[in-house]
């Protein structure tokens, strides 16, 4: 259940993009369970640990390391963006947009970490990098504006 993000991952099309909708309401959560950024950070950091164990269990079981309908690894990911994205749709809508973008496309390290890590730390880490690269866009873009 918490591995395919409560029955997102079992999309018929783009079950990716489907679960990383659900790193809002995560976000949204963790923001108001505490305003403290460490905090929030360390649960995070929780529900990635709950992810990586979630992910190797449920690869695992179904024989394949990073079945395609595995979006806690987005869901995560995503939030944690939303941690450093600045107030406003917009800026939500930018970075969805750029999460994807490295998610999908994989520039390095990212290619490279997906296609070493295995089990339920490789697939929740490569999308971990993913999520640094927007969050890199995301303060360049908001330092320029």
């Amino acid at each position: 259940m918490i591995a395919f993000g409560f029955g997102s991952g079992l999309a018929p099309k783009a079950p990716g993009t489907v679960g990383t909708l659900l790193g809002l309401p995560l976000f949204w959560l963790i923001a108001a369970a505490t305003q403290d950024l460490p905090k929030q950070i360390a649960l995070i950091i929780a529900v990635f640990l709950l992810g990586v164990w979630a992910c190797g269990r449920t690869g695992h079981a179904l024989g394949v390391a990073d079945h395609g309908g595995m979006v806690w690894d987005e869901i995560v990911a995503f939030a944690l963006v939303l941690l450093f994205t600045p107030v406003g749709w917009l800026w939500i809508v930018l970075a969805f947009a750029l999460f994807r973008l490295f998610d999908i496309l994989k520039p390095w390290p990212i290619r490279l970490a997906d296609a070493r890590l295995k089990n339920g730390f490789g697939v929740m880490f490569d999308d971990l990098l993913a999520a640094g690269y927007a969050i890199a866009v995301i303060k360049g873009l908001q330092w320029l504006v």
